[in-house]
């Protein structure tokens, strides 16, 4: 974890209220400190809470030079009754925010072609959907943000008061709580 959160500012553009959770979930990728992200508060976004894309405009140059953007609903829907994001349980949106950036880091590896079949491939296949899904939360893992991971799945899982729609669909597309546990069992160091 990098020990200095005021070094991502000067590459990052952050809403107020999410700051200081933005900054606590960068602070597990000390890879994305020169990485120009853009956080921004939607309105609506499309199936999702959070969602993680590189801006179109930076894919024609160079990898490192790239951009991105994590679009953040403006409002979550709990139990019924809409309130505004920031006031989430902290851990639970450094989880998602995490799993977010777990996203760039994947994107980061990518050429501007493999980026374009990505863009297709999680639009129209949901076995891609799932890969992808996955390789964010095991970045996001791999980068110490397990704990906080479990926490935002059990939130949206157990908590949050989701239509049973809406559960089964993330059951389906994204690693389950148990897989995470488990990673985070093999992650520990042997005793003795």
């Amino acid at each position: 974890m990098a020990s200095n959160n005021e070094t991502f500012p000067n590459y990052k553009t952050m809403p107020h209220p999410l700051r200081e959770v933005i900054l606590k979930a960068l602070s597990f990728y000390p890879e994305l400190v020169d990485i120009k992200i853009e956080f921004k508060i939607n309105d609506n976004i499309r199936k999702s809470v959070m969602q993680a894309q590189p801006r179109f405009t930076s894919m024609l140059g160079r990898r490192k030079w790239r951009s991105y953007i994590i679009k953040i609903s403006k409002c979550f829907e709990l139990k019924g009754k809409k309130i505004p994001i920031h006031d989430l349980p902290e851990d639970v949106l450094i989880g998602w925010i995490g799993h977010e950036l777990g996203h760039i880091m994947d994107y980061m590896r990518r050429n501007t072609w493999s980026m374009i079949l990505f863009g297709i491939g999680y639009y129209t296949s949901k076995s891609f959907i799932i890969a992808a899904e996955r390789v964010a939360d095991t970045y996001a893992v791999n980068q110490g943000l397990g704990d906080y991971i479990l926490a935002t799945k059990d939130f949206i899982l157990h908590q949050a008061g989701m239509p049973e729609p809406y559960i089964q669909r993330i059951l389906k597309l994204y690693m389950p709580p148990e897989e995470i546990m488990l990673m985070l069992e093999n992650k520990l160091p042997e005793n003795g």
